[in-house]
């Protein structure tokens, strides 16, 4: 036995505007959802542990270099610069 929802009751909750069109297939597809949603709730929740070995994926930096060593090219190469910064158009207002 299926138990009769009131789609305009739950539309006016959910501050919803429906047409008669929309009630009349959610009065006939809600009941099927609900049931679904009853089955997955009765759905084991406990998923076997599993075990993940943790590791480093990154390469160790073998050669690395002088923090700083490129900036000045770097910044030549850009279209404008401010304070040692690239200078780029604004994309974003603040109100």
């Amino acid at each position: 036995m299926t138990q009769k929802i009131d789609i305009r009751a739950l539309a006016n909750l959910a501050r919803m505007e429906v047409s008669d069109e929309e009630v009349a297939k959610l009065e006939k597809e809600l009941p099927n959802i609900l049931a679904f949603v009853e089955q997955i709730q009765k759905a084991s929740s406990e998923a076997p542990a599993e075990e993940h070995s943790h590791r480093n994926i990154m390469r160790e930096d073998t050669n690395p270099h002088e923090g700083g060593l490129y900036t000045k090219a770097l910044l030549d190469a850009a279209p404008a610069q401010e304070k040692d910064q690239v200078k780029v158009m604004q994309v974003l207002r603040q109100k």
